[in-house]
């Protein structure tokens, strides 16, 4: 892995230090990623032990947290017996047994990253960070702020640098009072080895002090290279180069030196008696990790055999009398409100599929500045989806009002409405009340009564007419025919449509929650999936759309209706679009349907309950959830949900393999049917998409769990939102990528286990035939198995191949009674199944 080079190649460098680096998105773009993406190239553990020697962060759980979970029975003598066969053999079980009881854990993580600046202190006796950091983090964020600052900073189209030299030569607070760092910030043409060579001296060890340098933090550093690699991630662009950025703080870190020391100052490695360091070097494995890899590949078996027990033994029960079908996102926190309606409503057929429902676009609310984008992340979309006719109206608040910041309306506002703000702030503890300062779908997104202007009127036959921000506004009706059909086929209903077939979208609505984003749709790019779901319904209920379907073999009968829904999955809510659309004679229906919905949602509420400190789960269902509903309008509640939390399974299949069963909302369910699929051309898109979404997420759950602290982003309390694009604790800290701890503390670290259901051969080729996609499995990074239908068998990847699998476990509990069974325990429960 070594990539020292015997001279500094300035370039390389860079394209080093964007490739580590974490690679987060501003927060209006929140979405999982694995922390761990510069290493994904190596097998798994192999790059958990080489990012930990590195750069000093754990990427597994303490010895002594998987011993203890030995004793409280969740890993068995049998499954740690099974693991030290596989890996070591038969005959290596006692002293690897001796060596995972008995081996003591380091005391301390020494890593390489941070050894040469570190000579700063014990040569200079000067702190670098401290003199360089708090300057270096104000201006960055002066210069990326997106709305806090009440006087906008000074920035120039060209870039960081040219806004640092209007400062400098227009403002009476100068950023430098070197005459070298000034020269230096003029200079033409800049390198950054014309600093380097003032404060290191030599060049052999330049590579190494720039990594040392960027990774005393991360974040900002990380947030930077995102913006250089995507500028449209923010609303309001600021052109900035990680080159600029390094160049900055290095001129920053000459003039500190000047002053603190002298303007003739020794460079750092200059006469040094330590050789330049390959960080990068081979890392070679130990007892330690061998141990390590032991105690958690037997602590995930326990779980991922107990599901594939459930898959193998439970009951599989074709649906024959369904009276409506309703489509949700295959994001797990959907599993359980799928499973909650299905044991009140047995007669509803559900569905799992990304909820951006096959629709690449932006959206741009009426009024608003900025397009947002409504599909994955990854997409390009070239279409412009409008809102008009809005009927919300944003309220406004006195304490918003850009007057109170002045002297003498501030000292009034302050001393007679400020006084009624701290009462509303105490009565706010006991009694929640939704306020301007709420996250909502409604609100900050699509108003649900207004307009969506999704057709191409032109057809294209003049671009010029249908270009606004040079996005094309609206869909041709071929267009919309190819999106309808594709996620129909995808999800495997292309016949037996009932009278009502909903879609539902979904987001979470919460207050004072930086994270907002995280607990939308990923499939939205972060952002709820109501306009994907209105919009589908509209589209799919055209009838010359569904004229031009049935010559695509899809017949979607004239008595079918479809109707657009949003799922609020922090308060157990569902809204409908365009009800007044629904036909008079599916009126009655759609009521009753409305009411099963209705008593799904409270039972979800409850189930979800069991997690959350001070609520009483006991309570019928309709209390709880009332208390539910309060809970996530709280001003003070750092845990409005524990959104992907304990996320462990993708499963991709019919409905009828994983119903009877009760997943404890783990699992990403996406619906596919073998059936129609021979050739595996639908399961390819189904992986090659879903993979990385479920991947990404689980994987930013798993590190921000193991080392909350480097890898995640600490707890919520202390953070301060910077600029509106990222958080840090305090005014000077650095940004915080990853989790905070209110999502992640009861999380249990497993890596996802993909479930196929199709023959082992088909996925083999599907997944050969993508090395990407492939890569995630063949590495390690998510485990695979299939469920052959045909022959009833499952199998998992080892190796590159599959391999037949018996579970260790031959019995699946029953749950006698659902509620008694999730009032028994506020952890993690074991897979059972209902009948």
């Amino acid at each position: 892995m070594s990539t020292k080079k015997a001279v500094f190649d300035e370039a390389f460098t860079l394209h080093q230090l964007k490739h580590f680096l974490p690679a987060q998105a501003p927060l209006k773009d929140f979405v999982h990623h694995n922390t761990l993406h510069a290493f994904q190239e190596l097998e798994f553990f192999k790059a958990l032990r080489v990012s930990s020697t590195i750069f000093g962060n754990r990427t597994l759980l303490p010895l002594s947290n998987y011993r203890k979970k030995y004793k409280n029975g969740e890993i068995n003598d049998q499954i740690i017996n099974e693991i030290i066969t596989v890996k070591k053999g038969k005959n290596q079980i006692d002293d690897w047994r001796k060596k995972m009881f008995n081996l003591e854990e380091p005391v301390f993580i020494n890593p390489r990253i941070g050894q040469l600046r570190a000579h700063w202190q014990s040569d200079y006796s000067i702190d670098m960070d401290a003199m360089v950091r708090p300057k270096l983090i104000r201006l960055i964020n002066a210069y990326l702020d997106q709305g806090i600052a009440i006087k906008g900073f000074p920035k120039q189209a060209d870039g960081l640098l040219n806004t640092i030299i209007e400062i400098q030569e227009h403002s009476y607070a100068k950023v430098f009072n070197s005459k070298r760092a000034i020269k230096l910030l003029y200079k033409k043409e800049k390198s950054l080895s014309d600093i380097l060579c003032l404060i290191v001296g030599d060049q052999r060890y330049y590579e190494q002090y720039l990594l040392d340098q960027q990774y005393t933090h991360p974040g900002i550093s990380g947030m930077v290279c995102a913006i250089e690699k995507k500028p449209d991630a923010l609303y309001a662009a600021r052109p900035i180069l990680l080159f600029e950025f390094i160049y900055l703080e290095l001129l920053l870190e000459l003039e500190a030196l000047e002053l603190s020391v002298n303007k003739n100052f020794r460079p750092l490695a200059i006469g040094a008696d330590f050789a330049p360091e390959d960080i990068f070097r081979e890392v070679k494995t130990t007892d330690y990790w061998e141990v390590l890899e032991l105690w958690h590949t037997s602590f995930e078996l326990m779980f991922h055999d107990q599901v594939l027990a459930g898959i193998k033994y439970s009951k599989k029960e074709e649906l024959t009398a369904i009276k409506t079908q309703a489509f949700f996102c295959i994001d797990d926190r959907e599993e359980s409100i799928r499973r909650n309606i299905e044991l009140l409503f047995p007669e509803c057929q559900t569905f799992g599929t990304p909820a951006h429902f096959n629709i690449l676009a932006k959206f741009k609310p009426e009024k608003a500045k900025f397009a947002t984008q409504i599909c994955p992340s990854s997409a390009s979309p070239k279409h412009l989806i409008k809102e008009v006719n809005r009927k919300t109206t944003f309220k406004t608040d006195i304490h918003f009002n850009n007057n109170t910041h002045g002297f003498f309306v501030g000292f009034i506002v302050s001393q007679t409405v400020g006084f009624w703000s701290s009462f509303k702030l105490l009565l706010n503890i006991f009694n929640p009340k939704k306020s301007v300062g709420q996250y909502s779908a409604e609100s900050d997104h699509m108003d649900y009564n207004s307009t969506l202007i999704y057709e191409n009127k032109n057809n294209l036959k003049d671009e010029k007419d249908d270009l606004e921000d040079n996005l094309i506004v609206g869909f041709t009706l071929s267009e919309m025919i190819k999106m309808v059909k594709e996620e129909l086929f995808n999800t495997g209903l292309t016949k037996n449509f009932m009278p009502l077939v909903y879609f539902f979208g979904h987001g979470g609505s919460s207050t004072n929650n930086p994270y907002f984003a995280g607990y939308n749709c990923g499939a939205c790019a972060g952002r709820p999936s109501t306009v994907n779901a209105r919009l589908f319904a509209q589209m799919a209920n055209r009838k010359d759309l569904r004229k031009a379907l049935v010559k695509q073999g899809i017949i979607i009968p004239e008595s079918t209706h479809f109707v657009g829904a949003y799922h609020d999955t922090t308060q157990d809510t569902f809204d409908y679009f365009d009800q007044e659309l629904i036909p008079e004679i599916l009126a009655t229906a759609h009521a009753k349907n409305k009411e099963k919905f209705e008593a799904g949602l409270a039972m979800n509420a409850k189930e979800r309950a069991r997690q959350f400190l001070l609520i009483n789960t006991k309570k019928t269902p309709k209390k709880v959830h009332k208390i539910v509903k309060k809970r996530a309008l709280s001003l003070f509640e750092p845990r409005p949900e524990y959104n992907h939390s304990n996320n462990a399974l993708f499963i991709v299949g019919h409905r009828n393999l994983t119903r009877n069963l009760f997943l404890d909302q783990r699992a990403f369910l996406n619906s596919y049917d073998y059936k129609s699929d021979a050739d595996g051309a639908l399961l390819a898109n189904i992986l090659s998409a879903g993979t990385g979404v479920a991947g990404g997420i689980n994987l930013e759950y798993f590190f921000s769990t193991v080392d909350n602290e480097k890898l995640g982003a600490g707890s919520k309390l202390p953070q301060n939102v910077m600029g509106l694009y990222s958080v840090a604790n305090g005014v000077k800290g650095d940004l915080r990528p990853g989790l905070p701890y209110q999502m992640i503390d009861v999380h249990d670290p497993v890596r996802i286990l993909t479930i196929v259901e199709q023959k082992p051969e088909i996925v083999l080729k599907v997944l050969k035939a993508n090395p990407d996609t492939f890569g995630w499995y063949d590495k390690g990074w998510m485990k695979l198995a299939v469920y052959n239908p045909f022959n009833k068998e499952l199998y998992i990847l080892v190796n590159g191949s599959f391999q037949i699998y018996h579970p260790i476990q031959k019995v699946v509990p029953k749950i006698e009674n659902f509620e008694r069974f999730i009032e028994s325990s506020s952890n993690n429960l074991p897979i059972h199944q209902f009948n």
